[in-house]
């Protein structure tokens, strides 16, 4: 039930439904079984996507402890694990704990994928794009594409766990410098999210973006901005209109107004994806300082050098 308010975007209700499947987990099978692991990476993701890292972090670490017993180091399901606390490490600014995670990750991904199991939506949820090596990538590619393969065949090719595994090549492809590629994958995930939970779905935002981000860099902007309002119309909903991914949304949507000239619009959108991200994070978060740098160059561009400059030493001191 709690996975179907999430999936329709009933968000309020999903929490309480979340924390009573643990508890009863917890009851029913004792605190260490694998089932109460389910139970609190659900609770800790839910918990993150609300901005709510000190209470989502031991969830995740419970999770992996309670997993690596269970299966051992070795298992899909560790790797999901290492997966999921690396990215909260990452988004709270602890880089240098996050990447040992990623890279224990991905090396559980490749033992797993030899194994043809059907459940690779568990494997390649693991993150290869922490690490941005030469060799990283390359050794990412072929596995998140028999992990496409794999989930083509177990599930059909309009499943959504398909879409997750287009994204996640996608952005490798991407991030390799093919975003001809990598451009057909993203519009073949948005359909199939789209067809899955509805077009104002939060996945559907999530599609939305990386499509967006990708045209945007193939200077295709006419069709990246309306992508990025209709993701922020989708998030603000969602997740109410000071929400971290509100913020990207929203300098997504000022980089198309200011590269086509439209200073005016542009401005407000900066400002207000600083303030968000100034009061979500802090003010010496890396977000913040590309928050900074992106407002600075409007200015700039804008011919304001003058208030531009301060925002160019507040970032400076931002590390």
């Amino acid at each position: 039930m709690a996975l179907l308010l999430r999936n329709t975007n009933r968000l309020g209700e999903v929490e309480p439904l979340l924390r009573r499947v643990l508890a009863i987990e917890e009851k029913s099978h004792g605190p260490d079984h694998p089932s109460v692991a389910t139970g609190l990476n659900n609770l800790a993701s839910f918990l993150e996507d609300a901005n709510r890292f000190s209470e989502a972090e031991p969830l995740y670490a419970r999770a992996l402890a309670i997993d690596e017993k269970s299966y051992g180091p070795d298992h899909p399901h560790v790797a999901t694990e290492l997966n999921n606390l690396a990215g909260l490490l990452r988004a709270t600014n602890r880089l240098s704990e996050a990447e040992p995670l990623y890279r224990r990750a991905l090396a559980s991904m490749r033992r797993a994928t030899d194994q043809i199991i059907p459940n690779s939506q568990r494997i390649s949820a693991t993150s290869p794009f922490c690490c941005k090596t030469p060799t990283g990538l390359a050794e990412a590619e072929p596995l998140l594409r028999r992990a496409l393969a794999i989930d083509e065949k177990s599930y059909g090719p309009d499943h959504p766990a398909v879409a997750n595994k287009l994204n996640n090549l996608a952005a490798l492809l991407y991030a390799t410098n093919l975003p001809g590629e990598g451009r057909p994958l993203f519009r073949r995930a948005l359909t199939i999210d789209e067809k899955s939970y509805g077009p104002d779905h939060p996945t559907v935002a999530t599609d939305l973006g990386n499509l967006g981000a990708l045209l945007r860099v193939v200077n295709r902007l006419d069709e990246a901005e309306p992508l990025s309002r209709r993701a922020l119309a989708i998030d603000e909903k969602s997740y109410g209109p000071d929400h971290p991914k509100v913020a990207v949304d929203l300098s997504n949507l000022a980089f198309c107004c200011k590269n086509t000239n439209r200073f005016s619009e542009a401005e407000p959108l900066y400002r207000r994806a600083l303030a968000i991200d100034e009061k979500s994070y802090g003010p010496n978060h890396p977000n913040v300082g590309i928050r900074l740098g992106n407002l600075g160059s409007l200015l700039r561009m804008a011919n304001r050098p003058d208030e531009a400059e301060p925002l160019s030493q507040a970032r400076a001191g931002n590390p």
